[in-house]
């Protein structure tokens, strides 16, 4: 199958085959295995202190007295404690710092869900569905190697409108929401939506430049993971590839 190649002022310059790597059956199973995978390698392990809860000199008061022979503090009230099942007591089954939090999946596994994914970013239809606004261009985008020399945010939001993703650029700006509850207070006030995804083939300036633009990502050809590619665990993100970084992945991918 082949795609047009944009220039930067969004006019087509020429066409490219797109690699055989684009051609693999789309398998949801292992792309959603292989993204939960690599957030379950991020996990840290957690757990309460060994003495939580039992830092009392609460007693129990024996038999014959009409009541539970839990252990009690000596003052105040006489309330239940050190056990389970009081306030400010221990834990019956808390978490434990030896519990393997990590979900592996079988390295060939990997790469056929990177290989999917890949895939699944040029089916109009499953762009679509993950909520990308895009016009009736083929995706994925692919544009030419000057676009890895642009430096500046603005130059590059420009860029975008002319190759058809101005409401694309838009649902980003506007989808930018302030988390209710206490979730504000851990580190993650805005929830994002999840926009392109860039592909370039090297370090280049518009790495930085890109990363102003609220939900997008950036990643190299030789580094791209399932969940860049399906965030969610969900295939079909929309993707803008150069043309080098086109070629390369189909010299690395096959």
């Amino acid at each position: 199958m082949k795609v047009k190649v944009y220039s930067l002022d969004g006019s087509p310059t020429d066409d490219v085959e797109l690699p055989k790597v684009f051609h693999t059956p789309l398998r949801e199973d292992l792309v959603r295995r292989a993204v939960i995978s690599a957030q379950s390698a991020r996990f840290q392990p957690y757990g309460p202190s060994l003495v939580a809860g039992k830092q009392t000199s609460a007693e129990s008061i024996g038999k014959g007295r009409g009541m539970a022979r839990i252990k009690r503090t000596k003052s105040g009230r006489h309330e239940g404690a050190f056990v389970p099942q009081a306030v400010g007591g221990r834990r019956a089954h808390p978490p434990k710092v030896q519990k393997k939090l990590h979900k592996k999946i079988n390295d060939k596994e990997r790469g056929l869900a990177i290989r999917s994914a890949i895939a699944a970013t040029s089916s109009s239809d499953l762009v679509r569905r993950r909520g990308h606004r895009i016009d009736d261009r083929q995706v994925p985008i692919v544009v030419s190697d000057d676009f890895q020399q642009m430096s500046k945010a603005n130059n590059v939001r420009e860029t975008l409108v002319k190759l058809g993703l101005g409401e694309e650029v838009e649902r980003l700006h506007r989808g930018r929401k302030q988390r209710p509850g206490k979730g504000k207070m851990r580190g993650r006030r805005r929830r994002v939506p999840k926009g392109p995804l860039f592909v370039v083939d090297r370090v280049c300036p518009v790495e930085k430049a890109l990363s102003n633009l609220p939900g997008i990502d950036v990643a190299r050809s030789e580094n791209l993971n399932a969940e860049a590619l399906a965030p969610g665990g969900v295939a079909g993100r929309l993707s803008v590839w150069t043309l080098s970084a086109l070629k390369r992945a189909g010299e690395i991918y096959g």
